[in-house]
């Protein structure tokens, strides 16, 4: 079932439990990929679908942060509830261990050695870890390890 499905028929699964908050977040989503579908005149895969779950999420998280500095715990809660909600649509995230394997093996195969390397190295490991780790994350275990 690919993934563009599957969030339609947890829509009308929540739709039909009158999951509101759910509903809504799902809904959010859908409209999403739907423009992206329409701007550029395609049929997202899922590897595209799973790109705009995590924007949305990036989102969700600067929203929060955003959010508990102002005080609002009501919208933090709002946006920590979408927040768990687009989470399961991403798939199983990497570990640590194996987002560092991943980096050293994509150095070793690009052969960076110093910063300016970099760009090669994420270009590299951008379509692997698509999804499944965080790239900020990423993009600063390659810039220490080159850097030492």
């Amino acid at each position: 079932m690919s993934l563009k499905l599957r969030i339609t028929d947890d829509m009308k699964a929540a739709m039909r439990a009158k999951e509101t908050a759910r509903l809504g977040t799902i809904r959010l989503l859908l409209a999403a990929v739907k423009q992206k579908e329409v701007d550029e005149r395609i049929e997202l895969d899922d590897a595209a679908v799973s790109s705009i779950v995590e924007k949305l999420i990036k989102q969700r998280k600067d929203s929060i942060s955003q959010f508990q500095a102002a005080g609002r715990d009501d919208l933090v809660a709002a946006e920590q509830a979408e927040l768990a909600v687009l989470q399961a649509y991403l798939p199983e995230q990497l570990s640590a261990a194996e987002v560092e394997a991943a980096v050293v093996a994509a150095i070793a195969e690009s052969g960076a050695s110093s910063a300016k390397d970099m760009g090669k190295v994420m270009g590299l490991l951008k379509p692997r870890l698509a999804g499944r780790a965080d790239m900020g994350q990423v993009s600063a275990l390659i810039k220490a390890r080159l850097a030492g």
